[in-house]
């Protein structure tokens, strides 16, 4: 079962920058805190012992607010706490509207219980490129109610990151 708009909003599971406009019958729109610019290459194994984050380079919003983006991946990072319930687990997808621009947004699945603030990667396939305004709405997260409690919840490494940050 999915959770609707309002049943996100009455359980504040999304700490939300603006609320109005956000909340949709099947989820609620993630907005764009800040874009990233990959400067290396990191590296992933099995258990996480050899596991490296890439550095990158946060790019600015220009006077106008708009960042202009190149074809290409793009780390984002959202505006918006999420508090995934311990019976649920949570789904990001690209909005129509970003998707009809040429360019999508991919996520990782939220398990039950992940709290923070949450990154994506923005992959820009439009060849003349993407105008990304601040706080623009890009993704829709909903959340899915498990068949029954997982008993266990995200105690992982990115569990309350940036938290604080704004």
């Amino acid at each position: 079962m999915m959770l609707s708009g309002r049943a996100i909003r009455t359980g504040k599971h999304v700490g939300l920058t603006r609320i109005e406009g956000q909340f949709q019958p099947a989820g609620v729109d993630l907005s764009v805190e800040s874009v990233w610019v990959f400067e290396e290459a990191g590296s992933i194994d099995l258990d996480n012992k050899k596991r490296k984050i890439p550095k990158c380079k946060k790019l600015e919003f220009g006077p106008d607010e708009f960042v202009h983006l190149s074809p290409g991946p793009y780390k984002l990072v959202f505006n918006e706490l999420v508090d995934v319930p311990s019976d649920c687990a949570g789904i990001a997808r690209s909005r129509s509207s970003l998707l009809r621009m040429g360019a999508s947004v991919q996520t990782a699945l939220w398990d039950p219980g992940y709290k923070g603030r949450s990154e994506a990667l923005l992959l820009v396939s439009n060849p003349s490129g993407l105008a990304l305004h601040m706080h623009a709405r890009v993704a829709q997260l909903s959340f899915i109610r498990l068949e029954k409690p997982s008993g266990e919840t995200y105690e992982g490494n990115y569990q309350h990151e940036n938290m604080g940050r704004k």
